[in-house]
């Protein structure tokens, strides 16, 4: 079990953070693009690359990495059960909660979400540093525990099957051409039987540092879309990249969600998965 030394929520606030800038049991991990990091960063944030998140197949390019992948990542991190660990990027959440997804897979849930991320720091004027963090290792790193990850991952033949037998949401997060099939990132363009739609960063507002819109709009809105916020439902984009952040949202509005981390590279460059084009519902 993991034991948080903080109080934060699933997303926390830039001034929510500021304060605990150099306890030694927190772990702020920036997934911003390098030459970003570079330049600058939160002080003492370690940078971690979206590669360090994934494993690529040749029909696959987003899935979990293997455990002994998740075990480097860990040992990257450098973190014990007692760490608390605050993620954000400079894209509005997706790679933030792509990692924070692979952390709840293998077990440690003592992590939030940066609201706004780096774009929200800076707007807050608050203090930031081009130094790289030099990590004491720490004793007792976080053991993997792969017990539970169905309650956060769904792979391909489960899918299959429950989107055969329509017994579950799924919601597509890409954009309306790559739903529709107008654009093809895959052998095949269009969409999972019966997914709806609504892109990733709808929930972002780009007035206020790419922060989050009031959950109760992005709530209201995938209802109006025909969700059930009280039915399980599975998320799923093209690699598992965007549909990262969707994880969260999903979260923070307590609903039971599941990331289909094969994505769309998986269903879309199968010859023998299900696949439904055209228009988006009116």
């Amino acid at each position: 079990m993991t034991i948080s030394t903080f109080n934060f929520a699933l997303l926390i606030e830039a001034e929510q953070l500021l304060p605990h800038l150099g306890h030694d049991k927190l772990r702020i991990v920036d997934l911003s693009r390098s030459s970003v990091y570079d330049q600058l960063h939160i002080p003492h944030a370690i940078h971690v690359k979206p590669k360090q998140l994934l494993r690529q197949e040749e029909q696959a390019s987003g899935l979990l990495p293997d455990v002994e992948a998740l075990q480097a990542l860990i040992e990257y991190l450098n973190i014990s059960p007692q760490h608390h660990v605050v993620v954000y990027d400079d894209e509005g959440g997706a790679w933030a909660g792509r990692l924070i997804w692979n952390l709840h897979c293998l077990g440690f849930k003592n992590t939030s979400l940066l609201n706004g991320g780096i774009h929200a720091w800076l707007a807050a004027g608050y203090p930031t540093s081009s130094e790289v963090e030099k990590l004491t290792p720490v004793e007792h790193l976080v053991e993997i525990k792969q017990t539970d990850i169905d309650q956060y991952r769904i792979e391909y033949p489960e899918l299959l099957d429950k989107v055969q037998n329509n017994a579950i949401q799924i919601w597509d997060c890409r954009t309306e051409d790559e739903y529709t099939g107008l654009r093809l990132a895959a052998r095949r363009g269009g969409h999972i039987p019966n997914a709806r739609h609504f892109e990733w960063s709808t929930a972002l507002n780009r007035e206020n540092h790419l922060k989050l819109h009031p959950l109760e709009r992005t709530q209201q809105r995938l209802e109006q879309l025909g969700f059930n916020l009280n039915e399980p439902v599975v998320v799923y984009c093209q690699s598992h990249h965007r549909s990262g952040l969707a994880y969260i949202l999903g979260r923070l509005l307590g609903w039971h969600i599941q990331a289909y981390d094969g994505a769309w590279s998986e269903w879309g460059n199968r010859l023998d998965s299900p696949i439904i084009t055209g228009e988006l519902p009116s």
